[in-house]
């Protein structure tokens, strides 16, 4: 499979929600009530938190 193009990550990063802090990305996937099928990551490209499934 072939890794995505700077542009393909940043389009990606755009479509997704950020969070200040990994606990503000966490608070909000509890909120959700789907804390138990995502994770929080820090994202290279925008230096934000991004949730995403496991």
């Amino acid at each position: 499979m072939k890794r995505p193009t700077r542009e393909q990550r940043e389009k990606m990063c755009v479509g997704k929600r950020r969070y200040r802090t990994q606990g503000d990305a966490l608070d909000a996937a509890l909120l959700a009530g789907v804390e138990r099928r995502r994770t929080a990551y820090r994202c290279p490209l925008c230096g934000c938190w991004h949730l995403t499934s496991k």
